[in-house]
């Protein structure tokens, strides 16, 4: 039997799980207030305040670290990489903690399993992360010769819905084309096609959502971002925070917005409808990748749970192939999973070597 620590470190929280093989001894996730997080001027100097959180953790859970077999954690952002696991080393430490894509706290995540993994002399990983980038040359092209559309989303969830697609139809994911919609706070779209990810909208160009705005006509972005009213950091507040269906509605929850819609809010229904649309849209133009050769569509994500929605966007795709839902984030058993396939000799880990430089 396999014992595994999982480790998800968040902006608002550290999820952490123990696990025997696929079943979870305990789950818990731990939220950050705004004051407890404040104290600290850089998101690396939240390393010890992280770690002695999920040591208190399993020893209120009575698990002996001495009792674990591995280790895997949400994987930080590092240089583009490929998808599935990674084994945690000096050159994935050193990349998270001096030239990370971007801070975000999930950066702490391989350290911290390293510095275990290390103590114990047990493996410890990190798995599809949001920087796996296996887009093709076709699909990196844009009308701008400087820029390059890049993958960044939600893979974890994503790859964990297509193996448990193929798991319940027998369908090889890696002989297969699918179509996987993340609907969550952010919203992305990917086409997985014969096991890799070779066409991606994240949800900085794609269909708005709850709190992001998604793609927008690009000349009134420019008209706005000059017009004196914002700084860099302003625009990006309302990019990626106060869009979609916040801008709109005055709330990110899409439970509140169908209860709007249930006492005859007409606008509410024209926008839920119209984020509905965004995503049906990229859908499609991910089909014409793959020349609409495509064996399933699947929804997953937190809105999957939500049947009208699913309902508006199955309606307007279900025309391509058949639409699979697949409700909620599950991070924590796609992590453990992936993991359990690495110790089990069904996949290889891969090793990183670090980029120095820009990124």
């Amino acid at each position: 039997m396999e014992k595994l620590l999982i480790m998800n470190p968040g902006s608002t929280s550290t999820k952490i799980a123990v696990y025997n093989d696929e079943t979870p001894v305990f789950v818990e996730s731990i939220a950050h207030s705004t004051e407890e997080l404040a104290q600290f001027d850089e998101i690396k100097d939240q390393y010890e305040f992280r770690r002695d959180m999920i040591l208190d953790a399993l020893d209120k859970h009575g698990v002996k670290l001495e009792e674990l077999t591995a280790i895997v954690s949400r994987c930080g952002l590092l240089p583009p990489i490929e998808a599935g696991a990674y084994k945690v080393n000096e050159d994935m430490v050193w990349q998270l903690q001096n030239n990370p894509q971007n801070n975000h706290p999930s950066n702490l995540g391989a350290p911290i399993a390293y510095a275990l993994s290390t103590q114990l002399n047990i493996p410890a990983y990190v798995y599809d992360g949001i920087t796996v980038d296996e887009m093709i040359p076709l699909t990196k092209i844009t009308g701008f010769k400087e820029m390059r559309r890049k993958a960044l989303g939600h893979n974890l969830n994503m790859r964990a819905a297509a193996k448990k697609w193929e798991k319940e139809t027998g369908n090889a994911y890696d002989k297969s084309n699918l179509l996987i919609s993340h609907l969550g706070g952010g919203i992305s779209v990917a086409l997985h096609s014969q096991g890799r990810i070779i066409d991606f909208v994240s949800d900085e160009e794609g269909p708005f959502s709850p709190e992001r705005t998604g793609g927008l006509p690009l000349f009134q972005v420019v008209d706005m971002a000059f017009s004196g009213e914002y700084d860099q950091k302003s625009m990006m507040k309302k990019i990626k925070g106060q869009g979609g269906l916040n801008s709109h509605l005055g709330t990110n929850d899409s439970r509140e917005v169908e209860k709007m819609i249930a006492d005859g809010d007409e606008h509410a229904k024209l926008v839920y409808e119209a984020m509905a649309l965004g995503v049906a849209k990229h859908l499609c133009a991910c089909a014409a990748t793959c020349c609409g050769q495509v064996d399933a569509i699947i929804l997953t994500g937190g809105i999957a749970h939500s049947e009208m929605f699913t309902k508006m966007v199955s309606d307007r795709v279900k025309f391509i192939a058949p639409v699979v839902i697949y409700p909620g984030e599950n991070e924590m058993d796609s992590l453990a999973f992936g993991c359990l396939r690495v110790l089990r000799g069904e996949e290889t880990a891969k090793n990183f070597v670090k980029v120095e430089g820009k990124l």
